[in-house]
């Protein structure tokens, strides 16, 4: 059977207040906000999409804002680090631009070869890092005063805590087209395809306490497949492995199935298509709310719902 899982497609986290966490991923970071809608299953909550230019998979970030949310509890069973990346000649300019905007991040260490890592977080506490390398050939994005040779390409890799890192192993390397290629002490990697934006990383982490959801935490993690009749397979080979996926779901902008690993993270697959550009020009992405079908009819009263928010480029 060919590949069906090709890599991570997007990474969905919990946030507090809208304005602060847009500010954050496209002013401070640079990332595109490639699409403003709401949550599917809580239409006045909005759900933010940050990715490069054209939101492709591996590079997408996506928020439900919950204005006085309670913060979460990073912990074992749970994404607690997300990682993009950025080209190596670039450490210099990241570390003068969290400082400039008063962001506290820990000094460059070295992971595997040829990977300088810097860890930070946004203003919900969630776990961020940039590693500096020269593997990434994916193109920058140019927003406010982030030179395109300094931006960030899209994601790198993940990281998941868990107690030992072997049912999650399994899961990957038997279900998703995962295998090992790297570990360094308790750090496990495993990629479906071995190039950046597709590593996931287990930390295995006895010592740590379980994480507990709200802000400042991962929701669930995205891999991504081709189209839906890949997604059909990935879905027979889950649940004739027991991992009992959910139907089908329509998402507008691609098509989701979610299940939970071993360890307990939310787990999704998503197609590749249709993409973000269904329902407005990709060089206007994220200006204006979009709606799912079934709330147009709503629209007035959903926009009165949810906090106004805007692009703020002059600011970074």
């Amino acid at each position: 059977m060919s590949q069906l899982v090709t890599g991570i497609h997007h990474v969905t986290a919990l946030a507090g207040e809208p304005q602060k966490n847009l500010d954050f991923y496209t002013g401070i970071l640079g990332l595109r906000m490639v699409k403003k809608t709401v949550n599917f299953d809580a239409p006045d909550v909005y759900h933010f999409y940050y990715g490069d230019e054209q939101g492709r998979p591996g590079s997408i970030m996506t928020f439900f804002p919950y204005e006085g949310i309670q913060k979460g509890r990073h912990g074992k069973g749970m994404l607690n680090i997300t990682t993009f990346s950025v080209p190596a000649n670039s450490l210099l300019f990241w570390e003068e631009r969290l400082k400039k905007f008063n962001i506290d991040f820990k000094p460059a260490q070295d992971r595997f070869d040829g990977e300088a890592v810097i860890y930070f977080e946004d203003p919900d506490g969630l776990g961020l890092e940039l590693v500096f390398n020269e593997r990434d050939d994916r193109p920058g994005w140019t927003y406010g005063q982030i030179p395109m040779e300094h931006s960030i390409r899209g994601f790198y890799s993940v990281e998941i805590w868990q107690e030992g890192y072997e049912r999650t192993a399994g899961l990957l390397q038997e279900v998703l087209d995962h295998k090992l290629i790297a570990e360094k002490g308790n750090r496990f990697r495993f990629a479906a395809t071995d190039a950046p934006g597709n590593y996931v990383d287990i930390l295995c982490r006895p010592d740590a306490l379980r994480g507990l959801g709200g802000g400042g935490t991962v929701h669930h993690l995205a891999f991504s497949t081709a189209n839906k009749e890949s997604q059909l397979g990935v879905r027979e080979k889950l649940a004739s492995s027991g991992y009992n996926p959910t139907p089908v779901l329509d998402r507008q902008y691609f098509e989701s199935i979610y299940f939970r690993e071993p360890g307990g993270v939310l787990f999704e697959v998503a197609t590749a298509e249709p993409g973000f550009a269904i329902d407005e020009p990709q060089d206007t992405l994220g200006q204006e709310l979009k709606l799912p079908p079934q709330y147009e009819s709503r629209r007035e009263l959903i926009e009165k719902a949810v906090k106004p928010v805007n692009l703020n480029p002059s600011k970074f």
